[in-house]
This record gives C-alpha cells, structure tokens and sequence, in this order.
C-alpha cells in the first residue's frame, strides 16, 4: 500500500517576524507536518533558523510533526542540538563530505526519524546504498537555498526511480518533494512516486489554504 499523502509547509515562506502565528495558520489549515529549513550560508548561500527557533515554536504550543532539513556543511555537530530543540524527522543532504552513515544511524540513537536529501544535480544513485537506513528520502526539485524558485520537473524521473527501488525491495521510507510545488505539480510528483510535499509560497499565499491541506491529503 502506498503511504498516505502529507503536506509539510515550510515555514520559511511564512512571515518571519511571526514564526509561531506562521506555524499555527499551517497547523489550523490540518497539515500534520511543518518543514523548517536550517542553512548554514556556505552549504546554500542563505541562512535561516537555529535550533532555538524550534524549541521556541514547541514552547508556544506547536504540536505538529517538524520535519527538519539540514542544510548544512557540518550536519553532524549539530543533530543533538535539533533533537533536544523538538526535532521529530532530520533529513541530512548526501552532497558534503562526512560520514552520512553514521550520521543517520546517530539521529535514531537520538530518538528523531531521519532522512537523506539529493539536490537536482546529483543522482539517485548516490543514496541508493543508504535506502535501507532511512525513513524518508528527500528530492530536491529546485536548487536549495531561496524560496519562490519554479519547479523542474525534470526531476520526476529520479523520483520515479526511488520509488521503484522502495517497491523492489519492500522498503517503506517516505518520499518527499520540496521545491516550487504547488497543487498541479504535486499531482505529477505522487504520480511519480512522492508522499510527503513541501509547499512554501504557494501554500501560505493560497486563499484557502485548508482546501489546499485537504486536497494534497487526497492525492492517489
């Protein structure tokens, strides 16, 4: 059985001078997951949140499922911070050099689900070997870094191929898709393969952003 479609908006596409209103407007629009992008400025040429932001937004009541992007240099130094701030997912990218493996097997020690993320250029074949060790897979279908960015579809086919891979072998990790989505392109990418979507702009800029959360929940 496929796994069930979730929305996980980004906050980073909320207002960042209200980050806990942000997560809330997502939470009362019934998206069970909130994606929290965390960049370092040298991984991807912008910065955003710490684990302070985190633990701020669970001390104000947030009760969703933070699913958290690590995109960093160094991810490694920083897990146990996320963990201990409310990170319940930490997906870390396959690009930099460190020990991924051990990486992913130390966010379980910790208590948090973990996930590994490929940017556009990089092929499936460079997590291929981890499928096994992780509950979510993270495509990237725009180069990370800035929101608002258009969709490659161009990507469809990677996502296409993990799928396969996850069918072939009885694995059950998430795939998630985050980068330009929006509620037609997300149509394509669960056709494809993906479960789990990221929506920034285009979910905090919708009229009616339950129905927004409700027909990505219905997707087949």
């Amino acid at each position: 059985m496929p796994n069930p479609s979730i929305l996980a908006p980004s906050l980073l596409a909320g207002d960042h001078g209200q980050l806990t209103a942000s997560a809330r407007i997502a939470e009362e629009a019934g998206a069970p997951w909130l994606h929290l992008d965390i960049m370092d400025g040298h991984f991807v040429p912008n910065f955003s949140f710490g684990p302070e932001v985190l633990a701020a937004l669970r001390r104000a009541g947030a009760k969703q499922f933070f699913d958290t992007h690590l995109m960093l240099d160094e991810p490694h130094r920083y897990i146990e911070a996320f963990v201990k701030a409310g990170a319940n997912l930490i997906s870390i990218h396959i690009e930099p050099t460190y020990d991924h493996r051990g990486t992913l097997a130390r966010i379980r020690e910790l208590g948090s689900k973990n996930g590994i993320v490929l940017n556009p250029g990089t092929p499936a074949s460079a997590i291929e070997s981890l499928l096994g060790e992780v509950d979510l897979v993270l495509v990237m279908t725009v180069q990370p870094g800035f929101g608002g960015q258009a969709f490659r579809r161009d990507m469809l086919p990677k996502l296409q191929q993990i799928d396969q891979w996850r069918r072939e072998r009885d694995l059950n990790f998430r795939l998630e898709v985050d980068g330009g989505i929006d509620l037609a392109n997300a149509q394509e990418c669960r056709t494809a393969g993906a479960d789990t979507f990221v929506a920034g702009t285009s979910f905090f800029r919708a009229t009616d952003r339950a129905a927004y959360a409700s027909t990505i929940s219905r997707m087949n």
